[in-house]
């Protein structure tokens, strides 16, 4: 397959810019594989698709506030630092991108919070990419947390706001670490959460930190050589066995989102069962390729072009992504983080 074979035309107007209230309110698009049938749910119907036995992989990780405002030395310019991963924690060591990074080179310092923060950058990484070594030897995440602005996806066209602290954020986030949220998770609610473990219904935690990767575009249209961007993942012994008691139970492996999806996946045994592990991974799924672990999907209605939307077109077949997408743009459908969610059957 092409890099164009996944591009099709958005109407800006189905960009959501809000989560619906309640999260679990949104509508929910179910596909059918067996047949390629297609139905239109509300997402706390997701509980009519599940079975005692079963179990719900989700991904734990949280976003941090990565958006940081400074000014620079001596010129008090103003730079934003976007944080995207911590390299070395005792020496407070990031990867980030600046802007405007003509302004920033190797030596300069950025101040922050009143000049009580600041980082000097140590090297080059690309065009807009430094690396940093901030001052701070503290509780970083804590003074980012009261500093930064949270790290809302490019294409919805406004400011975060104090709410967006909250609303970025799914009710499964514990482990501090993500630029982007896994935003299948996004439509969970606690008390749709109840629902499905009192129909027994076991819910397994992994970890996958989303980066800047998940909208970072493809430039090659022969998607053989696309490189991702490495991510870093942890799927526990309990959760390995959890979900292999599931798989040899004969009940279904649901996944909640492409992160998830590709944390389960870049952990496979040789006999189909997942292991414990613990990394980073850089692994790219499109079409044709065969999924191990997962027996549905939940997602989100994905970008063009995007490595989202090749993942979850190899799992549902791209002719039927295809007409599912058509359907969802003609009925309205809310696209993106904020937007509608799909269960894939």
């Amino acid at each position: 397959m092409k890099l164009s074979d996944f591009k099709y035309p958005l109407p800006r107007n189905l960009v959501a810019k809000q989560p619906v209230n309640p999260r679990d309110h949104s509508r929910l698009m179910v596909l059918n594989r067996a047949d390629e049938s297609i139905e239109d749910r509300k997402f706390y119907e997701l509980l009519d698709y599940m079975n005692k036995g079963d179990c719900l992989v989700v991904n734990e990780t949280k976003v941090f506030q990565a958006r940081l405002f400074g000014k620079k030395e001596k010129t008090n310019a103003k730079i934003e630092v976007f944080l995207l991963r911590e390299l070395n924690k005792e020496d407070n060591i990031w990867d980030v991108i600046v802007d405007p990074a003509r302004k920033v080179r190797i030596g300069n310092k950025i101040f922050f919070d009143d000049g009580k923060l600041w980082c000097e950058v140590i090297d080059n990484t690309t065009s807009r990419g430094r690396t940093v070594r901030f001052n701070h030897k503290g509780d970083f995440f804590k003074i980012i947390e009261r500093i930064g602005m949270t790290p809302l996806p490019f294409y919805i066209k406004r400011e975060a706001t104090e709410k967006d602290k909250q609303a970025y954020q799914t009710v499964f986030a514990r482990v501090l670490g993500a630029v982007a949220a896994p935003t299948a998770g996004l439509h969970f609610t606690k008390q749709l959460i109840k629902k499905v473990q009192a129909k027994g219904v076991k819910i397994v935690p992994v970890v996958l930190h989303v980066g800047l990767g998940s909208f970072r575009a493809v430039e090659v249209e022969d998607l053989t050589k696309h490189k991702m961007d490495s991510e870093y993942y942890e799927i526990t012994y309990d959760a390995a066995n959890t979900i292999n008691k599931t798989i040899d139970s004969r009940h279904n492996v649901i996944v909640v989102g492409t992160s998830t999806c590709r944390a389960l996946e870049s952990s496979v045994t040789s006999d189909g069962h997942v292991k414990p592990s613990k990394g980073w991974t850089d692994k790219f799924i499109f079409p044709p390729y065969d999924f191990k672990i997962t027996d549905r999907l939940v997602t989100n209605f994905h970008l063009p072009e995007s490595t989202l939307l090749m993942l979850v077109s190899a799992f549902a077949g791209h002719d039927f992504m295809t007409r599912a997408y058509k359907k969802a743009i003609k009925d309205g459908y809310r696209f993106y983080s904020y937007g509608d969610g799909m269960l894939i059957l």
